[in-house]
């Protein structure tokens, strides 16, 4: 055992400069990355399509003062504008997931933010014009039935269901939107009053924090000893500063800071927009040259995402919901009860309405002169999104803008019909709701198993207990080819399409399909904790390879301790071969063949016969594999490589199996 660690020692020096070598692609994919995105705004400069650069302030605020000066309240145009601002919203949370921290400024982080919040507010300012402007014509919506206005409008973003009580019967107090199979039962007094009730069904959701919508893959990344101690003493205070800030995520607005309808504004976002993202941001590598490539054997200091939020504050308010562990799903509910404006009034040949230039008004239910007093709730039942999986019983929150936090209190008596995906439910008052579910459904995940496919190409499988997901890669894209859940193909909307990484992410997480853990999840799931400079170094030479190698989870993996991973490979140079697994063990600095199998009865380090440790798993798995694998690893695109690192960075399949 001596002799080989001896030797090990030895070639270290070349191994790793071979290695290197084989890393710069790496610094190729971000290069191309950083020229791609320049080539895009250059792009976006030259066809003139009219559309403002959501990331030039200047273009952006024309853009929005045009929209905000338009007496147009159509609902069908301001359907067709939001999804132009959909658009540019999607663009900026874009740049500020997928733009590393050396290419964008802290003031243009907090510009993006605040240009996002701006949008999503100014979005919601047209839909309550739109929703007035209809109101002021109930009349012409009348249903021959009820004689009640009702109406649905939809597109792929927004379900409008807005119903005006015309008639004011008692019999008529409750309605279903037949087009959108969501519905209400008033309360009597309601039903005897100039009431309109509006379900605005937005399928994104622009109510939760913004640092909930543009969460990055959290940094696992191992700082380099030469700079180590330096850059520790220089941060210990930054960070200790950081946690306090993400225990107070999110802040409370001050009056003048808050808008109309309660939402926050983007001026009260500035302080506290970047806490979770710059804890994210500390971890990041300080120059990625001497960070990914070249962290030598000294003793290492690990800044890890689990290490900075040990001593994060839990929730005391049970009725708060903890957004670290539920997230919203399948859009937010804009459940209102409105004044009914003055109606036209035909007389003879003259069609006569009173103006009142007061804008969209809120029926106060219940009566804000008889808070003490007991008021009939109201039920509503809603229709659950297709688009969406709820793997449980989803969580029926309301939004409290004075906290600016989703709350459970105040709804009762919760029907939910699975089989029908509908859920019906009763509340105090009329609110914004949302359905939550736990983030960490699918994790730990049971399995997982990555291979090539043809020349970069590969394919990552993910096996939770409700799902299975097999995700594509080709190039600088990845596909999600399949969900599976009890046998059955589902989210059919999102599959077999090309995308980025980031926006695969995106794309999951709006299904309810999270795979990817947060900054916080080690709270909420039984980890399978690995010492970060295993675990990255391992995703990192895992990527590689992989044009050649496929890998999969090991069951010793739990059995191997927190320094070091274990995991199957095998060399797999055509899509439709058997694959013969091994069993390989890394702890980022050494790499060694295993005798056990999977079918082994106890957990063994003992090296496999004829074979020797190596520092990198490059040239552990060279020792036995074809000259056509290394050959492949060797001609591998930088692009597809760096492709796989960030799935498997995001997916932690070595911690969270």
């Amino acid at each position: 055992m001596e002799k080989l660690e001896a030797k090990d020692q030895e070639r270290r020096e070349s191994e790793l400069g071979e290695l290197h070598s084989l890393e710069q692609k790496f610094l190729s994919a971000e290069q191309w990355k950083t020229d791609y995105r320049a080539y895009g705004k250059w792009e976006h400069y030259l066809s003139c399509d009219g559309s403002p650069d959501p990331t030039v302030l200047q273009e952006i605020n024309t853009f929005m003062s045009l929209w905000r000066e338009d007496q147009n309240e159509d609902i069908q145009l301001v359907m067709e504008k939001g999804e132009q601002v959909l658009n540019l919203i999607e663009k900026l949370q874009f740049l500020l997931l997928d733009t590393p921290p050396s290419e964008i400024t802290e003031k243009e982080t907090v510009q993006y933010q605040e240009s996002i919040l701006e949008l999503q507010n100014l979005l919601h300012q047209k839909y309550n014009g739109a929703t007035e402007h209809l109101l002021k014509t109930a009349n012409m919506y009348e249903d021959s039935e009820t004689g009640n206005m009702q109406a649905v409008i939809k597109d792929k973003n927004v379900t409008f269901c807005i119903w005006a009580n015309l008639k004011k019967k008692v019999r008529l107090k409750n309605h279903m939107f037949c087009d959108a199979q969501h519905g209400f039962d008033l309360p009597k007094s309601l039903a005897m009053s100039s009431v309109a009730v509006r379900i605005l069904h937005t399928h994104y959701d622009h109510v939760s924090p913004l640092w909930l919508q543009c969460q990055s893959v959290p940094r696992l990344e191992v700082l380099d000893s030469k700079e180590l101690t330096q850059h520790s003493k220089d941060n210990v205070e930054e960070l200790e500063e950081e946690e306090k800030k993400a225990r107070e995520e999110p802040s409370m607005p001050t009056e003048e800071e808050m808008c109309s309808d309660g939402r926050k504004s983007a001026v009260s976002f500035k302080e506290t927009s970047n806490s979770i993202a710059d804890i994210n941001e500390t971890e990041e590598e300080i120059e990625k040259k001497s960070e990914i490539l070249d962290v030598p054997s000294q003793v290492q200091h690990l800044l890890t995402q689990e290490e900075i939020n040990e001593k994060d504050e839990s929730i005391t308010d049970e009725n708060i919901v903890d957004l670290q562990q539920f997230v919203p799903v399948g859009g937010v509910y804009h459940i209102d009860a409105l004044q009914l404006p003055p109606q036209v009034k035909q007389i003879k040949d003259w069609s006569m309405v009173e103006v009142l230039n007061v804008g969209l008004q809120v029926y106060p239910y219940p009566p804000e002169e008889a808070e003490d007093a007991t008021h009939p709730p109201i039920q509503i039942t809603l229709r659950l999104s297709d688009n969406v999986m709820y793997f449980e019983d989803p969580v029926i929150a309301r939004w409290d803008p004075a906290g600016q936090q989703w709350r459970t209190d105040g709804i009762s008596n919760i029907t939910y019909e699975r089989q029908a995906k509908s859920i019906t439910f009763e509340m105090r008052a009329f609110y914004t709701i949302a359905l939550l579910q736990d983030a960490h459904l699918n994790m730990p995940y049971q399995a997982w198993e990555l291979r090539p496919t043809g020349t970069d190409e590969a394919l990552l499988i993910v096996t939770t207990v409700f799902a299975t997901i097999q995700i594509q890669i080709k190039g600088n894209q990845c596909m999600l080819s399949s969900v599976v859940v009890e046998e059955k193909d589902v989210l059919s909307h999102v599959t077999g399409k090309w995308i980025s990484p980031v926006d695969l992410r995106a794309v999951l997480k709006k299904a309810g399909v999270n795979i990817f853990p947060g900054a916080y999840s080690h709270k909420y799931v039984s980890v399978n904790k690995k010492a970060p400079l295993a675990e990255v170094r391992t995703y990192q030479q895992m990527a590689l390879v992989a044009s050649a190698f496929a890998f999969a989870w090991s069951k010793w993996n739990l059995e191997a301790g927190q320094e070091q991973v274990v995991f199957k490979v095998s060399e797999h140079l055509k899509a439709d071969s058997v694959k013969d697994w091994s069993l390989y063990m890394f702890n980022g600095q050494k790499a060694q063949k295993l005798k056990i199998t999977e079918t082994s009865e106890a957990f063994s380090e003992e090296l496999e016969e004829d074979s020797e440790f190596h520092s990198t798993l490059y040239h552990m798995l060279k020792d036995f594999a074809s000259k056509e694998a290394i050959d492949k690893v060797e001609t591998a695109s930088f692009l597809f490589i760096d492709v796989v690192y960030q799935l498997l960075l995001a997916t932690r399949v070595l911690t969270y199996s």
